[in-house]
């Protein structure tokens, strides 16, 4: 598609005074390089060099993404640690007009993987949780991931975790499934679903994202309330009509598809499609540090390269609050916000 020139009021400044959402996001993925090696540098004894670190998040498909996503997952250690990568999340966030983020945590790969426990962790994120929202007035809820492919059984240790600890922690809001596709489908993840909603969390999913339409629908038929990423939908007419009618907010993550090798340029991405088709299209960074475009960057290639307007990006930010977990009056007052942007 054409490049268009950066409007009148569509600058960085602009963007960054539209409020908006993050709603896809994931803890791991916004550690940079250079936080990478400050945490090598707090304890290792063979110290990463900056070269060394940027090395990790090199990568040439969806495996090897996972692959680098858990080679850095692999360097958090510590309570500081997350409450180091947690602050910086936040603080980055807030710069560029976020004023509500929704993030998944691995708390799958800590268990599955690691074999630590997660509650000193969770308490460092914690700490920093609450400390951004005091510095920046940014708020936070957190989803408790699973990764997919290692089983139900590791799930429902994730979403049992989700359910008791948010007895003390209600920035804990909901549940997701992220983790290779390929390997494992939605199906067998119905029933911890189900228990996970009787404990009063919310239902997220990957889903589209390396497989094809069919595993939107099993996402839709555990109970999903939000599709991450949901780029096959486009290759069942019968899926986009349902998604439309029934307004599930998608989780739109363009430079990650493209990165990870999902779509192969980003021409080929359906952000467009599914907008001008009446779906409940939101804009997500998913992993930053990793895909070098955060949330802004992700508004500033909607409008660049795919034609949308100012009061389309404004559409998008409304969008983004619509679909996020925040109880209704602060939709209303944030909603209420974004229209009166200038």
């Amino acid at each position: 598609m054409t490049r268009l020139a950066t409007p009148r009021r569509n600058g960085t400044s602009w963007l960054r005074t539209l409020p908006k959402a993050e709603l896809h996001l994931h803890l791991e993925g916004t550690v940079s390089p250079e936080t990478l090696v400050e945490l090598s540098q707090r304890r290792d004894e063979d110290r990463l060099t900056l070269a060394e670190a940027r090395a990790l998040y090199r990568y040439t498909d969806f495996t090897g993404f996972l692959m680098a996503f858990k080679a850095v997952s692999a360097r958090l250690r510590t309570p500081a640690d997350y409450e180091l990568i947690t602050y910086r999340m936040l603080e980055r966030l807030a710069a560029q007009g976020v004023v509500h983020a929704e993030v998944m945590v691995s708390v799958g790969v800590v268990y599955y993987w690691r074999r630590i426990e997660f509650e000193p962790l969770f308490a460092g994120m914690e700490a920093a949780r609450v400390r951004a929202e005091r510095q920046f007035g940014i708020t936070l809820y957190w989803i408790f991931d699973a990764v997919r492919h290692f089983g139900p059984e590791e799930a429902a240790r994730v979403f049992r975790k989700a359910a008791e600890l948010r007895r003390e922690s209600p920035s804990i809001v909901g549940i997701g499934i992220g983790g290779d596709e390929r390997r494992t489908g939605a199906e067998p993840f119905r029933e911890l679903y189900q228990e996970a909603q009787n404990a009063g969390l919310r239902l997220t999913a990957h889903a589209g994202e390396t497989v094809g339409p069919e595993g939107i629908w099993a996402a839709l038929n555990i109970g999903a309330e939000r599709i991450g990423h949901a780029l096959s939908a486009q290759l069942d007419p019968d899926l986009m009509q349902v998604l439309a009618e029934r307004q599930i907010p998608l989780e739109i993550c363009m430079t990650s598809n493209v990165r990870t090798g999902c779509c192969p340029k980003i021409e080929d991405h359906p952000v467009r499609r599914y907008f001008d088709a009446g779906l409940m299209v939101t804009l997500n960074s998913d992993d930053p540090a990793m895909f070098l475009s955060d949330l802004q960057d992700e508004y500033r290639l909607a409008y660049e390269s795919f034609g949308f307007t100012e009061e389309h990006l404004r559409e998008l930010a409304a969008n983004s609050i619509e679909a996020s977990f925040l109880p209704a009056a602060r939709k209303v007052a944030l909603l209420h916000q974004i229209e009166q942007v200038k």
